[in-house]
């Protein structure tokens, strides 16, 4: 058996003396504890030397890459020739599957292979005969130099960096040409304040205070380069009645000044714009075509890079941005934002105050699947980007006018139909709650019958109050003015037991007695008339 054994100098290849040591991994260690217990198990064979750092990094590579590197390739065919029916131990498996390819050797990958490699390392100075710990030392530094520089280099995150400095710095320029515009436009209105007020152009104004200066000179400037007809016959009429402040030269230089150095800014602005929609268009054309490249190289800013962003789902991709509100809405239990970044996309921007959250979400899902497409796919191309785009325009116009959206291959919504609840109310029938022997059907129907019935005492009650009261309202005009007093009298006592009487008709049987003395009235009226 033999052993590849890789090194920042070379390729080293061991022979295994003792084929049984192979086999008994667990104290394996116990025989490399000395060079001389080591020198016992395995023997340097071959030796194939690196002849500067580029072969090194080139071999290097290949091994990360699972190929078979060209000194690798010469050193193995001497050891076909020598012993073919061998077995080489390497530590890689793609590694062994390429040698398995080119040369007629088998090759051998497992645990027992990569303890065997440890207990190596452990005595690798003593091993490797006619190589200094210093060389050794100095060329593991300058391999592992090399090959992070050469990751580096060929690393798809560089051209993420170059994005994400790119819009970092044109945000940085929008600050700074605000806070240059603030500063013109207050310096420069002490002397001429009507001009902030008909130029809104921030690039118009700088350059019309650049090429005038005072104000007495705009009579005798032409402007139409730089302004309308309108315009500029507007600020000529302005400057002549100006309520402004007579400034010195010295002012007017240091305004002109300043004003050069806006100009400057805004042109570099301008290109740095140019480079950052060509690097976008290169690295993320479908995210592009989507929300543009300002709001692409944010997103891409905001997570990182774009293999970062191209792990995030749809519903995180929709509020990237909005972090602050997300966490105050979760910890005061209110609704959570409906968008982040993405709200400054166009789409978004062109759509109602209602469908902003509706346009938001579905941008989002066809951002992430652009994002994946540009930051995993081969041949990418802005095809995707563009058939999505016109999907969402299709949608955004379909909720904007108010039409119902269907998925596809469903047929029209079945139409609801009204549906009217009836109660029933349901008594509880006493009869039926008993535990004795059941009656006929017919027995508890006539005890329901009877017990809902009213009962006669209460109409007799009644009809005999109604009786009780015509007799009285007759005999009325038939009495004389000395017996009305005594009537009125009386009848005012019959007034008001009569309330007691009604009221108390249900519960007690009072109101016959009642009756009595009305009738034994009504017989001593009868009989003082006839006394009479």
């Amino acid at each position: 058996m033999f052993i590849l054994y890789e090194t920042p100098a070379g390729y080293a290849i061991f022979k295994l003396l003792d084929d049984n040591k192979f086999k008994e991994i667990d104290n394996l260690y116990l025989e490399f504890e000395t060079p001389e217990k080591a020198s016992k198990i395995v023997k340097l064979k071959h030796f194939e030397k690196f002849a500067d750092t580029t072969e090194a990094l080139s071999a290097a590579t290949a091994a990360v890459e699972g190929k078979l590197s060209k000194s690798l390739k010469k050193a193995l065919k001497k050891l076909v020739v020598d012993d073919v029916q061998n077995q080489l131990l390497v530590a890689d498996a793609k590694l062994g599957n390429a040698i398995k390819e080119k040369l007629p050797l088998q090759c051998v990958a497992n645990t027992s292979v990569q303890e065997l490699m440890r207990c190596i390392r452990t005595q690798s100075e003593s091993l490797l005969s006619g190589l200094p710990k210093k060389e050794m030392t100095a060329m593991s530094l300058g391999l592992a130099h090399s090959l992070s520089r050469y990751k580096l280099k060929f690393s798809p995150d560089k051209i993420d960096t170059m994005i994400v400095q790119a819009q970092s710095l044109l945000d940085d320029l929008d600050k700074e040409l605000n806070n240059y515009m603030m500063r013109v436009r207050e310096w420069y209105g002490w002397h001429f304040p009507e001009l902030g007020k008909i130029l809104t152009d921030n690039v118009a104004y700088v350059k019309v205070i650049k090429l005038v200066g005072m104000r007495d000179n705009i009579a005798d400037t032409d402007l139409s380069d730089i302004l309308m007809d309108e315009l500029e016959q507007k600020v000529k009429e302005a400057a002549e009645i100006s309520m402004g402040t007579e400034i010195s030269e010295e002012d007017i230089t240091n305004i002109q000044s300043l004003c050069d150095e806006i100009i400057s800014i805004n042109e570099y602005r301008s290109h740095l714009s140019d480079y950052l929609k060509a690097r976008m268009m290169a690295m993320a054309p479908n995210l592009t075509v989507l929300v543009g490249e300002t709001v692409g190289a944010r997103l891409i800013a905001h997570s990182g890079s774009l293999v970062n962003l191209a792990k995030h789902p749809a519903s995180t991709l929709q509020i990237l941005g909005s972090e602050k509100a997300l966490f105050r809405a979760l910890k005061t239990k209110k609704d959570t934002p409906k968008y982040g970044l993405i709200y400054h996309a166009s789409m978004v921007g062109s759509a109602s105050i209602k469908n902003k959250g509706r346009i938001s979400r579905s941008l989002a899902a066809k951002a992430s699947l652009a994002t994946r497409v540009d930051a995993f796919g081969d041949d990418v191309t802005m095809q995707l980007g563009i058939d999505h785009r016109a999907k969402l325009e299709i949608r955004l116009r379909m909720l904007e006018e108010g039409n119902s959206t269907r998925l596809s291959g469903v047929k029209a919504k079945a139409k609801l139909q009204k549906f009217h609840a009836v109660s029933e109310v349901k008594t509880f029938k006493v009869a039926t709650d008993s535990t004795l022997p059941s009656s006929s059907s017919k027995k508890v129907k006539a005890d329901d019958e009877a017990a809902n019935a009213p009962s006669p005492k209460k109409k007799k009650v009644v009809q005999e109050s109604v009786e009780e009261k015509e007799p009285t309202a007759a005999e009325e005009p038939e009495l004389d003015d000395g017996s009305t007093k005594k009537k009125k009298k009386k009848k005012g006592k019959g007034e008001s037991e009569q309330p007691a009487d009604e009221s108390m008709m249900d519960e007690s049987v009072e109101t016959p007695a009642s009756g009595k003395k009305n009738k034994k009235s009504k017989t001593k009226k009868v009989a003082e008339e006839e006394d009479e």
